[in-house]
């Protein structure tokens, strides 16, 4: 049994496209105490070369509610930029998803890491270890 009295959050980023972690990625944490409350935000972080954020903030005491904001226009755009000069099936810059938000309940306690698999025309998101 846990001692903790708060839970915690990681995430980390995969570029689905590319087969590689997504580096450069702005995430922001955003927390509250009940289904109803406010939202407060707590920081932020970006993704490292492994796509990990290793920083994020920690949850205050009574976080029911946990919201990780992932700003990845910039991100596939830097990349489309990077390429270019590569062949014609290239990616376009094109982004459907500016942003991915998601949302989680947390229990006092529980690590939960969240995993983002992303590519500029879709994602996916699940409970990790």
């Amino acid at each position: 049994m846990s001692t903790d009295t708060t839970a915690s959050v990681s995430t980390h980023i995969l570029d689905t496209s590319a087969g590689r972690p997504a580096e450069g990625v702005a995430v922001r944490l955003t927390a509250r105490p009940g289904p109803r409350a406010a939202w407060q935000e707590l920081g932020g972080s970006a993704t490292d070369a492994d796509g990990r954020c290793k920083d994020l903030p920690a949850l205050p005491e009574g976080t029911t509610h946990v919201r990780l904001d992932f700003e990845v226009e910039p991100y596939f755009k830097k990349k489309a930029e990077a390429q270019q000069d590569a062949p014609a099936h290239r990616d376009s810059g094109a982004v459907f998803f500016p942003e991915v938000t998601v949302m989680f309940a947390v229990t006092p306690g529980e690590h939960y890491h969240v995993p983002l698999l992303l590519n500029p025309f879709g994602y996916s998101v699940y409970r990790g270890s």
